[in-house]
């Protein structure tokens, strides 16, 4: 069976740029989550109650996203990476997990954002992930910081 890191980064790239450096670190494949929509810097601007990113999140909005991973069955293992909003996982990851199967397989929920630490992020990804086991979930700000090397 195979490892995927698979991340979701908003404007300044930091999820990205870690899950990068961990698929290269563990030999993994990257998938990168995208909404159909990109966001724009002011869609993200989280101090505006009337940005996206704050609507989404209250009304609990499905983000429809572009693509899909290939040969899903053959991973076993998945690095999940976002920056936190609202203490949880986006919902544009949300959506993205709702489109898989996850039974058999072993999470490691990474963010890389979040100033009060991870809290119940991975309780509140659980009902997206149905029959996976959720591993760990942890606040990161480098790849190693993940502790798959």
């Amino acid at each position: 069976m195979k490892t995927i890191v698979i991340c979701f980064s908003a404007e300044q790239g930091k999820t990205r740029k870690i899950a990068e450096a961990l698929s290269r670190g563990i030999g993994a494949d990257l998938f990168e989550i995208r909404p159909e929509q990109p966001y724009t810097p002011a869609e993200l601007r989280w101090i505006n109650p009337f940005a996206r990113c704050n609507t989404e999140k209250r009304k609990k909005a499905d983000v429809p996203v572009v693509g899909k991973v290939e040969n899903w069955d053959e991973y076993d293992t998945v690095y999940l990476g976002f920056p936190i909003w609202y203490y949880a996982a986006p919902n544009v990851v949300c959506t993205f997990c709702k489109g898989y199967d996850w039974s058999g397989k072993t999470v490691h929920i990474f963010a890389t954002s979040g100033s009060s630490g991870i809290g119940k992020t991975a309780e509140k990804l659980e009902p997206y992930v149905k029959g996976a086991v959720i591993a760990d979930a942890k606040r990161v700000t480098s790849a190693e910081e993940i502790g798959a090397f």
